[in-house]
């Protein structure tokens, strides 16, 4: 059975592919994205496959 990790990431408008494809580098794949708790800015969920 896999077993995955999550992170939460919170993006910048005007470097959100830059972070994006930092995280897919390091093997995290994209699930969602939300807006933040505080009703601003956009937080990504992400996870990867646990090694």
């Amino acid at each position: 059975m896999q077993k995955w990790e999550y992170a939460t990431v919170p993006l910048i408008v005007h470097a959100t592919k830059q972070i994006l494809d930092q995280w897919g580098e390091d093997g995290w794949e994209l699930v969602q994205v939300l807006t933040g708790p505080d009703g601003n800015g956009l937080v990504a969920y992400l996870k990867r496959e646990k090694a």
